[in-house]
């Protein structure tokens, strides 16, 4: 356990500066950076991608790779300078007084070591601890971090687990040797609301108990206005901007700040223009999505994952599916897209029933329906060019090759993109440029429907909002329907024409956007609408940190 100075910082960056490989437009990913983090303090570190905040946080922690050398400043955690502290020094500390959670837990935990066995190496490595000591400490851990049945927990792997339950696996990790310092780097971005406000309060309580300093990494506001008592604001690895959260948030004095700050959604539904008369383009009736499971050794059970789902889209207009990981909202889209198929129910596209249609007669209305997943990276081939991508669907519905590579330049324009670059790869691209290049590939098929399934979730406030006004601008050019698969809120109220709530595979509640957000009589909608990051500041609510 360490043993917290109240009277110095737990972390002081003082004048950090971080080399890139040569041969890029930037010398320095963090250049003449300083700030502290106090004992009881957390402190926001907040930017765009490419800003250096992941990049600081792998600094302190002794992480980076060798490309990304620490060229100069100092690194002093509890008044030690570890800016250039060997790899056994370093692992003295980690864990012991400091300790980071990270973003994607599935991808930080082994997938094939149980929950109890990856802390239990924690304290083997730090501690002499006999197994049993040791396996009560866990178990104690995971009651503080509030997961349900710690001895079950303590057996699982993380695949048996939820996200929110394996993220709490990551913080009892980072907490079970009371770390003087706590870096979580974006470690709420893939949650939905709900489950989001559960790992700050823990996060927040875990803090208070223990007094350490916690280094926050986000691009999300809201979470800032939540948790934050101070922020450091980074663009292009230079801090531009920093001090108390409510002076910050309220009052912010450089450009990058403001933009950054004006490009957040409004939880307050926009002003939408009602297409009257409008087409019913899309209507599903008691779409149902059944998953069995058990096997030779397990009892046989069922999950309905969409249950009696009825939802209409018309030509022009949006329709929002949002609720928590888990509640169906993907799975009713893939129903709809046929990208799996549904147990029972009708999907009428038009006047066509294609829920259950043969595969043989699916594939002329398989251009009809087009989806933009999450992640545009693992979307692209990255082995083909862009505009390769592009002219392959038209190409296979019947297009000559001059005519979808036309139409591809055209689409590069609609999506504010450089046609000379259709021979370029998916990584020479910004992550929201590779969401244009879905969105146009997805155009290219020129849709009735466009699904979006969290195809912004991933994208900092700035590029989001962009996408955002570009899926809007286009819509609305075009006539399209479009369902919109959120569970972000705010994204929902700014987009979307009606919205409809599901929780555990049902429709809960339905109707326009403005009607469900301001006057919701569901109490699931009354909780997600309650567990929204940052409603304090934005109605004017908000108190100083």
């Amino acid at each position: 356990m360490a043993v917290i100075n109240p009277n110095r910082p737990v972390l002081d960056v003082r004048n950090l500066t971080i080399a890139l490989p040569t041969g890029g437009d930037r010398p320095h990913a963090v250049e003449k950076v300083s700030f502290t983090v106090s004992p009881g303090e957390i402190v926001c570190l907040v930017g765009e991608s490419g800003s250096g905040k992941s990049v600081i946080a792998q600094a302190v922690m002794g992480l980076l790779p060798r490309t990304l050398p620490v060229t100069g400043g100092e690194i002093f955690l509890e008044g030690e300078n570890i800016a250039n502290a060997d790899e056994d020094r370093l692992r003295e500390l980690r864990c012991v007084r400091m300790s980071m959670i990270f973003q994607e837990p599935m991808t930080a935990l082994n997938p094939v070591m149980t929950c109890g066995d990856q802390i239990d190496e924690v304290l083997r490595t730090h501690t002499q601890l006999d197994p049993q000591k040791r396996k009560q400490k866990i178990i104690g851990v995971f009651e503080q971090v509030s997961m349900p049945d710690p001895p079950r927990i303590y057996d699982s792997y993380p695949h048996q687990l939820s996200g929110g339950q394996r993220q709490r696996v990551m913080i009892a990790m980072a907490l079970v040797l009371e770390p003087a310092l706590l870096i979580a780097d974006e470690p709420t971005t893939a949650l939905d609301v709900t489950t989001q406000a559960q790992i700050l309060e823990l996060i927040k309580e875990m803090q208070r108990q223990e007094g350490m300093g916690v280094l926050f990494i986000t691009h999300d506001f809201g979470v800032v206005c939540d948790i934050a008592h101070r922020v450091a604001v980074l663009r292009l690895g230079e801090l531009v901007e920093a001090g108390p959260t409510r002076e910050i948030l309220s009052r912010p004095r450089h450009p990058y700040s403001r933009m950054l700050i004006s490009s957040v959604p409004s939880m307050l539904p926009a002003q939408r223009t009602r297409h009257e008369g409008a087409r019913m383009v899309l209507r599903t009736e008691k779409l149902t999505k059944v998953y069995g499971g058990g096997g030779m050794f397990q009892k046989a059970h069922s999950v309905r994952a969409a249950d009696n789902v009825n939802i209409v889209v018309r030509q022009g207009e949006a329709l929002g599916i949002v609720g928590e990981s888990g509640s169906g909202k993907s799975t009713v889209a893939r129903c709809i897209a046929r990208l799996i198929d549904p147990t029972e129910g009708r999907v009428r596209l038009g006047e066509d029933d294609v829920a259950l249609m043969p595969q043989r007669l699916l594939r002329k209305h398989r251009r009809r329906i087009q989806i933009v997943f999450q992640d545009p990276y693992r979307s692209l081939n990255p082995r083909r060019t862009v505009g390769e991508s592009i002219i392959e669907g038209p190409m296979n519905f019947g297009a000559s090759h001059a005519e979808a590579l036309k139409r591809a330049r055209t689409l590069m324009e609609t999506v504010r993109l450089d046609p000379d670059s259709l021979d370029r790869y998916p990584h020479q691209f910004s992550g929201g440029q590779r969401q244009r290049i879905c969105i146009a590939r997805a155009l290219a098929m020129e849709p009735e429907v466009l699904i979006a399934d969290e195809a912004v979730s991933a994208l900092d406030v700035s590029v989001q909002a962009q996408v955002l006004k570009l899926l809007d601008e286009i819509r609305e050019r075009m006539r399209l329907a479009m369902l919109f698969i959120t569970h972000d809120l705010r994204v929902a109220a700014q987009v979307c024409d009606e919205v409809a709530v599901m929780e555990k595979g049902k429709v809960v509640e339905y109707g326009p956007v403005a009607d469900v957000f301001l006057r919701p009589s569901h109490a699931y909608t009354q909780a997600l609408l309650a567990a929204a990051p940052g409603r304090d500041w934005e109605f004017g609510k908000f108190a100083a940190a």
